[in-house]
């Protein structure tokens, strides 16, 4: 969500939070209604936009958390809910409550956490580092929280079917972006082969691998001539360039 629509959706609930009064310490009932606004708050915004991703729609859950019940805020007739600068709706975060109107401004963050469920490919059993993921190793289940983890989850079969494990994958782990990665096809100082394609015309060459080379990912290489190029790499090891 962008800061214009934030401030546009704390403009529309602007009204309904007039009335709300604090006084010395939070008490139960206080901390009931900043919840309510904020969770009301949340809500609206989550409608402005559609939680997707890799053609999924995701269903969300918002939990709030609770301020310090130490806290002593001035009494207050309207309170904006706002999303800090930075932050975004979804797993662990916080919403701002900012008194608009009172005696003394005051500023507080309310944590939260935005849950994003849907579908998503989750192991079946134990893969060990650097091993080969197979069909079997996942099964598709209806829902996950996708905002559990800052890394994306790896929604499509394509995206992980023989890559490696880039760490020990346990059962009922989820598939994310950082637990795979390509297979690498070549070490450094390895003689690779270059293909250069342009309009009309395909050439190829060879020269020594300056770096690692993994499957979709980007090599450098040392042509014979002590020019350096890069390109991604192919499934048979090629480093292809366009011209």
């Amino acid at each position: 969500m962008t800061h214009h629509q934030a401030t546009r959706l704390c403009a529309t609930l602007a009204g309904g939070l007039l009335g709300l009064l604090l006084s010395g310490g939070l008490h139960a009932q206080q901390q009931n209604d900043l919840n309510h606004f904020a969770n009301q708050w949340i809500g609206d915004a989550l409608d402005t936009q559609t939680l997707s991703a890799n053609g999924a729609t995701l269903r969300p859950e918002v939990q709030i958390g609770r301020l310090d019940p130490r806290l002593q805020l001035a009494p207050c007739a309207r309170i904006e809910p706002y999303l800090p600068r930075g932050s975004q709706l979804w797993g662990k975060t916080k919403v701002g409550l900012k008194c608009q109107e009172g005696p003394v401004a005051w500023n507080v963050f309310l944590p939260v956490t935005v849950k994003a469920w849907g579908p998503a490919w989750v192991l079946k059993k134990t893969v060990a580092a650097n091993a080969f993921l197979t069909v079997d190793d996942a099964e598709l289940v209806a829902e996950v929280d996708w905002a559990e983890n800052r890394s994306p989850i790896v929604a499509l079969p394509d995206q992980w079917v023989g890559m490696q494990a880039a760490f020990t994958l346990l059962p009922g782990q989820a598939l994310r972006q950082n637990a795979v990665r390509a297979p690498q096809v070549f070490a450094v100082g390895s003689q690779v082969r270059v293909s250069a394609v342009g309009t009309g015309f395909e050439m190829s060459s060879t020269g020594q691998a300056l770096t690692a080379g993994q499957v979709g990912q980007p090599a450098r290489v040392k042509l014979a001539n002590g020019k350096i190029v890069s390109g991604p790499v192919n499934k048979a090891g090629v480093v292809e360039l366009t011209l």
